[in-house]
C-alpha cells in the first residue's frame, strides 16, 4: 500500500502537520514567529552541509537548525533588539546556505525542492523520519505541556513556583529544530515557519483553553495538507505551496468567523 506516492504524500503531509500544529501554538503564545523563521531558513545550511560530509539530510538539518535556535536564544536581549536579531540571523542563514549549497564541488542540487519540499517524491524510508520526528515531537510537549505552559504565561512566577523557564525555552527549541528537520521534505525552508504558525492562528477563535487550541490546529493543519495535496493534484501547482495556501485560505474563514461572532451572539 505504501508503494503509492500518494498515499506516502498524505501520510507525510499529516505527519507534519499533526507535529506543527501543538508547537505552533507555543511559538504564536511566545510571539516567536520570528524565531521559527530564523530557524527554518538555518535548514538550507543543514542541507550544505549534510552533503559536503555525505550526513543524511535530516541529520544535517537538524544539526545546524538546533544550533541556529540556541545561538540566537543565547545572543537574545545582549545589546540589540530581540526583532533586529531575528531578523538579521534568519536572512543570513538563508543567503549564506543558498551559496554554502552552490559552492558544493561536484553536486548538482535541486535547490527548489529544498525551498519548496517535495512531497511527492517522499520515500518509505522518508514516511519513517517524518512520523518519528513528529511521534519525538509530540512525546516532548506531551511531557513538558504544563511546564511549558507556565513558563509560556508567567515566567517569573513559574520560577517563583520552583519551575525553570529557561530549561522550557530550550525544551520548545529542541522541538523546534526537529520540526524543522522533518518538515523540510514536505514543505522546504521557505514555508516550514508558515505550517507552524497559520493553523495555530486560524484555530485561535475557535479555542478557550490552550488544549483545544492546539487541538483545533491540528485538525486544521491537517485539512491543509490534505487538500492542498489535493489541489496541486488536481491543478498541476507546486505541492508545498498549495498546502500553504490552503492554510492561509483556512486563516482567512477563521478571521471572518471571528470577526462575525459579536454580531452573531447578539443575534442569539
Amino acid at each position: 500500500m505504501l508503494d503509492d506516492f500518494i498515499l506516502r504524500a498524505a501520510l507525510a503531509g499529516l505527519g507534519v502537520a499533526l507535529a506543527a500544529a501543538p508547537l505552533g501554538c507555543f511559538v504564536i503564545w511566545r510571539r516567536m514567529a520570528y524565531f521559527g523563521d530564523a530557524t527554518s531558513h538555518a535548514a538550507l545550511l543543514g542541507v550544505a552541509l549534510a552533503l559536503a560530509t555525505d550526513l543524511p539530510i535530516t541529520a544535517g538539518v537538524l544539526l545546524v537548525a538546533l544550533v541556529m535556535a540556541l545561538v540566537i536564544s543565547t545572543l537574545s536581549g545582549r545589546n540589540v533588539s530581540a526583532d533586529a536579531l531575528l531578523g538579521v540571523m534568519a536572512h543570513s542563514a538563508l543567503a549564506l546556505g543558498l551559496v554554502a549549497v552552490s559552492l558544493l564541488p561536484g553536486q548538482r542540487v535541486d535547490l527548489s525542492s529544498y525551498l519548496f519540499g517535495e512531497i511527492l517524491a517522499v520515500t518509505r524510508f522518508d514516511l519513517g523520519v517524518i512520523w518519528g520526528g513528529a511521534v519525538a515531537v509530540a512525546l516532548l510537549l506531551a511531557w513538558r505541556w504544563s511546564a511549558l505552559l507556565a513558563a509560556t504565561l508567567n515566567p517569573d512566577l513559574a520560577q517563583a513556583a520552583g519551575g525553570n523557564p529557561r530549561r522550557e525555552q530550550l525544551i520548545l527549541t529542541l522541538a523546534l529544530a526537529i520540526m524543522v528537520a522533518v518538515a523540510i521534505k514536505v514543505v522546504g525552508a521557505l514555508l516550514i515557519a508558515a505550517m507552524l504558525i497559520i493553523p495555530a492562528a486560524s484555530a485561535r477563535p475557535f479555542a478557550r483553553t490552550p488544549e483545544t487550541m492546539a487541538f483545533w490546529a491540528m485538525g486544521l493543519g491537517a485539512v491543509a495538507a490534505l487538500g492542498g495535496l489535493l489541489a496541486s493534484l488536481k491543478f498541476d501547482t507546486p505541492t508545498g505551496p498549495s498546502i500553504v495556501s490552503i492554510a492561509a485560505g483556512l486563516f482567512a474563514l477563521s478571521s471572518a468567523f471571528s470577526a462575525a461572532l459579536p454580531a452573531l451572539r447578539r443575534r442569539g
